[in-house]
C-alpha cells in the first residue's frame, strides 16, 4: 500500500502537527460552539417563556408552556438538525465538503437573529414562528455534524486525528458553558435595572415588560460566533482526499495540499487515473458489498448515537427540572421571572464547568492513547453506574443534606457520558467509512442520535411527571416519576455498551486502511498486475 497510496495522503497521515491543524480545529469548532450555544439556550428561557405568554390569573404557580408548546419549543430544533445530517451530509459527499459547508454557517447566522426576532400578536403565534426559525436553524446546525467531523478528519495526520476531531467537537462544553454565562449576565443586569418582587407577592409584577427583551437577547447572541468564522470556512482549500479520491482531480489535491503543509507535493494523476477505474465500479452506497463491509459499523455507529442521546439530551435539557426537584433552585413562586432564568444558567453553567467541559478534554487527551472503543466502552459503563446509583436511592438524594452529593453524581454521569460515548461517537464515524460515503454516513449516523435527542425531548417531559396526578405540573398527565425516569435512563445506557462492540477501532491507523479503501486498491493493483503476466 506504500508505494500505491497517493504521495498528498501519505503526506497527509505522516504530516507533523502544524499551525493549520489549529485553524481548522478553530474555524471548525467555532461551528460546535455555535450548535451548542443555540441547541441548549433554549432549555435556559423556556421557564421565562411560560410566565411571559402562558399566566394565568390567579393560579398558584407561574405560567409554564402547554405540553405540547413546550415539547415544540424543545425539540423543533432537533427535527431540523435530523433533516440536515442526512440532507448536508448526502451533499458534502456529491458536492464536496468546502462547497457545502459556507452554506450551513449562513443559515445558522440568519435563523439565530431570526428566532430572537420571532413576532405575533398572539402567545400562539410567537410560539409559531419561534419554531419555524429554529427548524431551521437546526437544519444548518445540522449539515455542520457530518461535514465538520469530515473535514478535520480528511486533513489530519493518523497518530492525532482522534485529538483534532474531538477537540472539534469538545468546542461544544464552551458552546454550553457560554449561554449559560450570558444567561447569567443577561438576567443579572435586567434584575438589577429592573427590580421585582416574587412571584407570590404579585404574580403580575413579578415578570417585568422587558423580560420579552431578555429571551430575544439570548437567542440572536447566538449568531455572533458563526458569523466572525464565515470568512476563514470561505478561505479553506477541499479537502484532498474529497479532492484525489473523490473528484478524481490528482492535481487540485497536490497543489491545495503544497499551499496548506507548505512542503511540495507530488501531482500523481496518472494513479488517481488508473484507480479511478476500479473505484468507479466498485460497490455503491446501500449495496450488498456495502452491507458486507460496513453495514455492522453503520449500525453500530447510529445505534450507539440514538442511545446516547436518549440520554444526553434528556439529561441536558431538563437540568432545571431535575434541580427543582432536588431543591438546588427554589420553587418558581418564591422567585420573579429574572431570579429564575439567573438560577437555572447558574446550575447548567456549574454542570459544565465542573464536568461537560472537563470530559470533552479529557477525551482530546486520550483518545490517541487509550483508543475510542475503551473510552466508549468506560463511558457507558460509568454512566450506567451513576445513573443507577442515582436512581435507586433516589427518594434519599432529595433530603436536604444530601443534595450536593446528587449533584455530584450527577456531574460525574456528565463527565464520563463527554469522557466517553458523546465524544466517541462523533469521531469514528468520519473514520470508518469511504471517502465517498463518509459525509452521508456521518450524517446517518448523527440523525440518529438526534433521533434519539428527540425520544429524549419529548418522552422525557411526560415520562418524568409526578406519578401523582395532582403534583405534575399544569396540563401535563401522570408519569413514571424523576426515580423510574433515571431507571429507564441507566438500561438505555447499558444498551449503548453492548452495541459499542460493533464499532471498530481506528486508533492510528490512515483512513483508506480503516475504510477498506487500501484494500480496494491492493486488489486493483494485482488484477492489473496479473493482465501484465498474462499478456
Amino acid at each position: 500500500m506504500a508505494r500505491e497510496q497517493l504521495q498528498v495522503l501519505n503526506a497527509l497521515d505522516v504530516a507533523k502537527t502544524q499551525w493549520y491543524h489549529f485553524t481548522a480545529i478553530v474555524v471548525a469548532g467555532m461551528g460546535f460552539f455555535t450548535d451548542a450555544y443555540d441547541l441548549f439556550c433554549i432549555s435556559l428561557v423556556t421557564k421565562l417563556l411560560g410566565r411571559i405568554y402562558y399566566h394565568v390569573d390567579g393560579a398558584e404557580k407561574p405560567g409554564s408552556l402547554p405540553p405540547g408548546v413546550s415539547a415544540a419549543v424543545n425539540g423543533v430544533a432537533f427535527c431540523g438538525t435530523l433533516a440536515g445530517q442526512l440532507f448536508f451530509g448526502w451533499l458534502g459527499d456529491k458536492l464536496g465538503r468546502k462547497k457545502v459547508y459556507g452554506m450551513t454557517l449562513l443559515l445558522m447566522v440568519i435563523c439565530s437573529i431570526a428566532s430572537g426576532l420571532s413576532f405575533g400578536h398572539t402567545p400562539s403565534s410567537v410560539m409559531a414562528t419561534l419554531c419555524f426559525f429554529r427548524f431551521w436553524l437546526g437544519f444548518g446546525i445540522g449539515g455542520d455534524y457530518p461535514l465538520s467531523a469530515t473535514i478535520m478528519s480528511e486533513y489530519a495526520n493518523k497518530k492525532t486525528r482522534g485529538a483534532f476531531i474531538a477537540a472539534v467537537f469538545a468546542m461544544q462544553g464552551f458552546g454550553i458553558l457560554a449561554g449559560g454565562i450570558f444567561a447569567i449576565i443577561v438576567s443579572a443586569a435586567f434584575k438589577a435595572r429592573f427590580p421585582a418582587p416574587a412571584y407570590e407577592v404579585d404574580p403580575i409584577a413579578s415578570t417585568i415588560p422587558q423580560a420579552d427583551y431578555a429571551w430575544r437577547i439570548i437567542l440572536i447572541v447566538g449568531a455572533l460566533p458563526a458569523a466572525m468564522t464565515y470568512y476563514w470556512r470561505a478561505k479553506m482549500p477541499e479537502t484532498a482526499r474529497y479532492t484525489a479520491l473523490v473528484a478524481k482531480n490528482a492535481t487540485q489535491a497536490a497543489s491545495d495540499m503544497s499551499k496548506v503543509l507548505q512542503v511540495e507535493v507530488e501531482a500523481e494523476q496518472e494513479k488517481v487515473d488508473r484507480l479511478a477505474a476500479k473505484t468507479g465500479s466498485s460497490y455503491g452506497l446501500f449495496s450488498s458489498k456495502f452491507f458486507a463491509r460496513h453495514g455492522l459499523h453503520l449500525l453500530g455507529t447510529c445505534s450507539t448515537w440514538f442511545l446516547l442521546d436518549i440520554a444526553f439530551y434528556s439529561q441536558n435539557l431538563f437540568q432545571k427540572d431535575i434541580f427543582s426537584a432536588i431543591g438546588w433552585i427554589p420553587n418558581a413562586k418564591t422567585m420573579n421571572a429574572m431570579e429564575e432564568v439567573y438560577m437555572i444558567a447558574r446550575a447548567q453553567t456549574l454542570i459544565a464547568l465542573c464536568s461537560t467541559v472537563p470530559g470533552y478534554w479529557f477525551t482530546v487527551a486520550l483518545i490517541d492513547r487509550i483508543g475510542r472503543f475503551a473510552i466508549q466502552l468506560m463511558g457507558f459503563f460509568f454512566m450506567t453506574v451513576f445513573m443507577f446509583a442515582l436512581a435507586i436511592p433516589y427518594d434519599n438524594w432529595t433530603r436536604k443534606e444530601n443534595r450536593i452529593g446528587f449533584v455530584i453524581m450527577y456531574s460525574l454521569t456528565f463527565f464520563f457520558a463527554n469522557f466517553g460515548p458523546n465524544a466517541t461517537t462523533f469521531v469514528v464515524p468520519a473514520e470508518i467509512f469511504p471517502a465517498r460515503f463518509r459525509s452521508t454516513c456521518h450524517g446517518m449516523s448523527a440523525a440518529s442520535g438526534k433521533l434519539g435527542a428527540m425520544v429524549g425531548a419529548f418522552g422525557f417531559l411526560y415520562l418524568s411527571q409526578n406519578q401523582d396526578k395532582s403534583k405534575t405540573e399544569h396540563g401535563y398527565p401522570a408519569g413514571i416519576g424523576m426515580k423510574n425516569s433515571l431507571i429507564v435512563l441507566s438500561v438505555i445506557n447499558l444498551l449503548g455498551l453492548f452495541f459499542t462492540f460493533l464499532v471498530p477501532e481506528s486508533k492510528g491507523k490512515s483512513l483508506e486502511e480503516i475504510s477498506g479503501e487500501q484494500e480496494d486498491i491492493e486488489e486493483q493493483s494485482s488484477a492489473q498486475n496479473d493482465r501484465t503476466l498474462t499478456v
